[in-house]
């Protein structure tokens, strides 16, 4: 089983998390003048990245707090958890 360190409540076991999609994605500054496609672009389309990807997580089971976290997507290793208020961290 593998821990997830939420900022709140420390190292919790995956179970108690839920995925919430990819991070830092600027909601637009003026959605009702957004064509159907640029609509379904912002609502649909997302990253899909080879190796460390800045996610949303959700511990569901817990605190149910939001939080931003840095995973390798091909070892699913969590690199470093942050607050959504943090701002995201550098990664070479």
């Amino acid at each position: 089983m593998q821990l997830i360190a939420c900022p709140w409540c420390g190292p919790r076991e995956e179970v108690e998390f839920s995925y919430g999609g990819q991070a830092h994605v600027p909601y637009p500054d003026s959605p009702a003048e957004l064509s159907d496609e640029e609509w379904a672009h912002y609502v649909f389309f997302r990253d899909n990245t080879k190796g460390r990807f800045a996610e949303r997580w959700n511990h569901n089971a817990g605190c149910r707090r939001w939080f931003n976290a840095i995973r390798d997507t091909t070892t699913y290793r969590f690199e470093s958890v942050y607050r959504l208020d943090d701002p995201k961290p550098v990664t070479p």
